[in-house]
């Protein structure tokens, strides 16, 4: 267990590890591509680890010294490899789309979190191409064998961001256009990295259209992740003062930001620029006298993975708040509406589940207890945020998941691990 003590005031500056869908995506888009790039500020959390893996075995030069990644590109992947994702379903899910575009044989598979997760919304759109891609029973290990692919039109029944990036990765490499269209607009990380990469690429509202294209090596300097700046970005909304610094606030990303707005949290962006097609602010955050609020629709996809953090301040708020359309958070790493509810009553406060979403009546503080992470790295940064901020503090459970996506995160808030 994880010892955290509460605390009367919180407050410091912060420069975060980098984003963990654009490193993601420049080590595995450079290494498909032609040329050499130096990938910068990347953050080397165990799913980019992942990554970085299955990059090699296809065939691509990763070289990691400290948050630098020099990545040369294999156009040609090598067929037949079996691809350990370990907990990543980017990795797997991207790397699927990747795979089948390229026309080689490849297992890909992860670990027994990583088998649960759906993986059929990603097969059968492929499918749609001409890909030869086949499941588990909807889950990985997932089979890819070449094919021929054949651009089309999809349209998906999630807003989900992997999912997109599987049919665009694909459909670079398809005869003909393909095109996607989401029913609300997901992250846009994969559009704007390979129209940077000199991918024949059109985003017309929902939709992404590209076409044949070679991809050609670039630099890539990772902003700092929102989804990690957000822990810190919350304490400083429910115990002091906190200024972030290089954030990435990509329009599509900035959900977090939607909720501080509805729930009255005192923020401003300051030194606002962009760099590499992504725009980068430092994030000041202070106390904040917190509004119940509801949350449901278009506003959930850029907000989805801070959901939890999201609930647990609506605890802290006076009066109910609701959020619904949220289903989506029952098949991440954890039911994360099951894992969020149970976190807020751990810590004393009240919540209910609902099929899509979550009941939460604020009572403007939490007394503090144990929660279990259920291995779940975004479960396991929210209990800590609600320790500090509760009366009592307590501790967390299973904590060594943090490392998934931030392998400094008890150092960055000061505790001692």
């Amino acid at each position: 267990m994880q010892p955290i003590q509460s605390k009367e005031f919180f407050e410091g500056e912060f420069l975060l590890p980098g984003d963990k869908s654009i490193t993601h995506r420049a080590v595995m888009f450079n290494g498909a591509a032609e040329g050499e790039a130096v990938v910068t500020g990347a953050l080397m959390g165990e799913d980019c680890l992942s990554t970085c893996h299955c990059m090699r075995a296809l065939g691509a030069s990763v070289d990691v010294d400290g948050t630098t990644i020099r990545v040369k590109g294999a156009p040609q992947f090598r067929s037949g490899q079996d691809l350990d994702c370990g907990n990543s379903g980017t990795t797997i899910r991207l790397l699927t789309g990747l795979c089948a575009g390229k026309g080689i044989e490849a297992k890909l598979y992860g670990d027994d979190s990583l088998s649960t997760r759906p993986m059929g919304r990603v097969a059968e759109p492929l499918k749609g191409l001409g890909a030869q891609v086949a499941t588990t029973d909807g889950h990985a290990p997932v089979y890819v064998s070449p094919a021929r692919l054949q651009g089309t039109f999809l349209k998906t029944k999630v807003a989900s961001a992997q999912v997109k990036s599987a049919i665009l990765l694909a459909g670079i490499s398809a005869d003909g256009e393909t095109t996607v269209e989401e029913p609300v607009k997901s992250r846009d990380h994969t559009e704007r990295l390979l129209s940077a990469m000199g991918a024949d690429i059109r985003v017309d509202g929902n939709k992404v259209s590209v076409r044949r294209s070679a991809l050609k090596a670039v630099d890539v300097c990772v902003p700092v992740d929102i989804s990690s700046a957000a822990y810190f970005m919350a304490l400083g909304a429910l115990k002091g003062r906190t200024l972030c610094r290089n954030v990435g606030i990509n329009p599509t990303r900035t959900g977090i930001l939607t909720a501080f707005d509805k729930m009255g949290v005192r923020y401003t962006l300051q030194n606002k620029r962009v760099s590499g097609g992504e725009e980068i602010a430092d994030i000041l955050v202070e106390k904040s006298v917190l509004q119940p609020i509801a949350l449901g629709g278009e506003e959930i996809p850029a907000m989805i993975d801070e959901l939890p953090l999201v609930a647990l301040m609506c605890a802290f708020a006076d009066g109910e708040s609701e959020i619904s359309g949220a289903k989506e958070l029952r098949v991440k790493e954890s039911d994360r509406i099951f894992t969020t509810a149970k976190l807020i009553r751990d810590l004393g406060g009240e919540c209910e589940e609902k099929e899509d979403g979550l009941i939460i009546r604020g009572k403007k503080c939490l007394r503090g207890g144990v929660a279990d992470s259920f291995l779940d790295h975004r479960i396991a940064m929210t209990a800590a945020v609600g320790l500090i901020a509760s009366k009592d503090g307590g501790g967390v459970l299973r904590p060594d998941c943090c490392a998934i996506s931030f392998p400094t995160f008890f150092e960055n808030l000061g505790v001692q691990r």
